[in-house]
């Protein structure tokens, strides 16, 4: 492996379950019927612009022109009052030893403000892509694509951290290996099996284990480069 790619929510910031709660509030009050629980279930890791059209095509639900922006303003100001850091992520990420990045489906001036909060402003630089930057969101591979491609490593040679069941679809599409982070508190049980069946080469709990799941799999790489 070559380098490694974060997703950011969820996995760098324990911010799912906070931007999950409002967008959910939000989606119920327009979507008569909508299961709340399944919604938060199924849609996790997967862009705001996304729901939306699901919402149109699924449910023949409108939304006001300004919806999306609404989104923003509310996911911001309960991100500012409680986002918090994944523990360890800043020390696993600077203990990497390869080039390493962010591929999220977030805006980038939200995932700014989160890597700020993780204390991992200076560890990406200028490698940090979003969903803005590119075609189609997760779970296309677009974003990790663009990451590799900026990188200069091919995808085969990438490393993935994801959470979601859309960012593990994405980054498999792009031909990436991933690692399943089960560690932040939107998690829900089974979500380990889910992650796999995706096409995790292994799950962590936690941001240490990750870093030992990462060191395994590039110790193996270099056996089998020998």
């Amino acid at each position: 492996m070559d380098a490694v790619i974060f997703d950011c929510d969820g996995v760098l910031v324990d911010s799912e379950v906070i931007a999950s709660r409002v967008v959910a509030d939000m989606f119920v009050n327009h979507v008569p019927g909508l299961d709340r629980d399944a919604f938060v279930r199924d849609l996790a890791g997967v862009s705001d612009t996304e729901v939306v059209e699901r919402c149109r095509r699924d449910f023949g639900a409108t939304f006001p022109n300004d919806f999306l922006e609404q989104i923003e303003v509310l996911v911001d100001d309960a991100l500012n009052r409680e986002l918090k850091a994944i523990p360890g992520a800043a020390e696993t990420v600077r203990n990497v030893g390869l080039p390493t990045a962010v591929a999220s489906n977030s805006r980038r001036a939200r995932v700014d403000r989160s890597l700020r909060r993780a204390e991992l402003t200076d560890a990406f630089d200028d490698r940090i892509f979003c969903a803005e930057q590119v075609a189609a969101p997760k779970p296309a591979p677009d974003v990790y694509l663009l990451a590799a491609r900026e990188l200069a490593v091919p995808p085969d040679r990438c490393l993935v951290v994801e959470d979601s069941t859309a960012g593990v679809t994405a980054a498999r599409a792009a031909g990436m290996t991933v690692i399943g982070f089960v560690g932040a508190s939107h998690v829900l049980p089974g979500h380990a099996d889910t992650v796999r069946r995706l096409g995790a080469v292994d799950v962590a709990t936690d941001m240490p284990t990750v870093g030992r799941i990462i060191d395994r799999l590039l110790a193996r790489d270099c056996a089998g480069a020998a």
